[in-house]
């Protein structure tokens, strides 16, 4: 597969010039805007039909067709297949759930969980990071960092404890990590630099640090991770035997997903592979809701790819102004400076997409009901339920609307805040404690009768 079917080139409208891959950029030299990878759509062998890629199944013993990335390597054709980078990431499941769909109001069958935790590292992040170190390889890149809230930082450290490509060095705030994620930093060997700061403070030294150092960049800045991130939707479709849902649910913490997704939505729809999209919702946590007071309270929108950026600006001084910081116990989406703002505006527009925020109980009890359901997932995950939930009672979701919400992690990313659920006072709604009894047996059959 040759690279010069792809090229980078800016999300402007009004901007025509591309870069070559390879050139190592998070923005165009000439806008400041975030980029995107293009393709020359009209000679790539696109399947005529995306049943097509079902026959990969059968060629398991291929690294390239095991990936639940790389499987869909036709609609991200930007790497020569020798230079691919892969542990086998993307072997994930679309889970229908009756239980979430009762809880949060449709009619049986409706809903369904895209459970991204697991992934090698635990999360999503790997569908990004194995196409961010391919490109990394392909342009000899020796070094490569990150700023992360958790995800991030275990993603870009497994691939580079495994393929031996790469070192690298990760930046963590001082301020709420989840220990489940930052130990596979640690054991997977990266270089943790602690910054007294929170996770914008973090992305804001590594961006400057890159670009000085000439280090390879791995937030979602960087295009390419967000190329990766695209095959989420795919294998959406594949679960769905190639059906679109009518809704998309996902957490908003830096808004790669919901970009990526959009931009997936969008190429499928060009090629002719899809009659349709589906329309998308973005869930922020209430302490980390920039995207939803921008876009639905003072109407800041893609505008033909003129969003008002004095509006941005306007926004980001008075945050700073009233030393304004995202707190959420959901630390994955705890942003307050989404670097695909702009991104995921375009996708908003193109899906006919809506934003809501939802407050850390509500965040809790969505994943509460993901784990009775047999499928634990991190608290950001617990948004896109909760969030489902909100537009349900709203009336914005049907209750025959066919729901995807995608969980983005594990449930051991964050151990503690599971437990901390379960066993806190005052009880939330769907605590289910541990029973203490003493050391009898009598007292414990007491307790076994009470509950059989």
């Amino acid at each position: 597969m040759s690279t010069d079917l792809a090229y980078q080139s800016s999300i402007s409208p009004d901007h025509s010039s591309t870069y070559g891959l390879d050139e190592v950029l998070t923005a165009c030299p000439e806008t400041g805007e975030l980029l995107d990878i293009q393709y020359d759509w009209d000679r790539v062998e696109v399947p005529s039909s995306l049943k097509e890629f079902e026959s990969r199944w059968a060629n398991r013993n291929c690294p390239l067709d095991y990936s639940g990335v790389w499987r869909f390597r036709q609609l991200l054709p930007f790497a020569p297949d020798d230079q691919i980078v892969t542990i086998g990431e993307g072997q994930t499941l679309l889970q229908q759930s009756n239980s979430v769909a009762k809880y949060v109001g449709l009619n049986e069958g409706q809903l369904y969980l895209q459970y991204e935790g697991l992934n090698p590292s635990g999360s999503f992040k790997d569908n990004g990071m194995t196409a961010a170190s391919t490109h990394a390889r392909m342009v000899g890149a020796k070094m490569a960092a990150c700023a992360s809230t958790g995800n991030t930082s275990a993603s870009l450290a497994i691939y580079a404890g495994t393929t031996k490509h790469f070192k690298v060095i990760v930046f963590v705030g001082s301020g709420k990590i989840a220990y489940g994620k930052l130990s596979q930093a640690l054991d997977y060997g990266a270089t943790t630099l602690q910054i007294q700061g929170d996770f914008d403070d973090a992305l804001k030294q590594v961006r400057e640090v890159c670009k000085t150092a000439g280090i390879y960049l791995c937030n979602s800045v960087n295009p390419f991770r967000l190329e990766g991130q695209k095959t989420i939707m795919y294998r959406v479709l594949e679960g769905l035997n190639w059906e679109v849902p009518d809704w998309i649910v996902v957490p908003g913490g830096n808004l790669g997903n919901s970009s990526a997704f959009g931009k997936a939505f969008m190429e499928l729809k060009e090629l002719g592979l899809i009659d349709r999209v589906p329309r998308l919702a973005v869930i922020n946590a209430q302490g980390a809701n920039t995207l939803y007071e921008l876009h639905e309270k003072h109407g800041l929108c893609w505008n033909g790819g003129k969003p008002d950026s004095e509006l941005i600006k306007s926004f980001y001084q008075k945050m700073d102004d009233e030393d304004r910081r995202a707190n959420t116990l959901a630390s994955a989406i705890e942003i307050n400076r989404p670097v695909n703002l702009k991104k995921c505006l375009r996708a908003l527009d193109f899906c006919d997409g809506v934003v809501r925020e939802v407050n850390d109980e509500e965040i809790l009890d969505g994943k509460s009901q993901v784990g009775a359901g047999g499928f634990g997932c991190e608290p950001a995950s617990g948004a896109s339920v909760a969030g489902a939930k909100l537009l349900r009672q709203q009336g914005i979701i049907a209750p025959s609307d066919r729901v995807v919400c995608i969980l983005t992690g594990h449930q051991l990313k964050d151990p503690n805040a599971t437990v901390n659920y379960h066993s806190g006072q005052p009880a939330p709604e769907f605590q289910n404690a541990p029973i203490p009894v003493e050391n009898d047996f009598e007292k414990i059959m007491e307790v076994i009768q009470r509950i059989a």
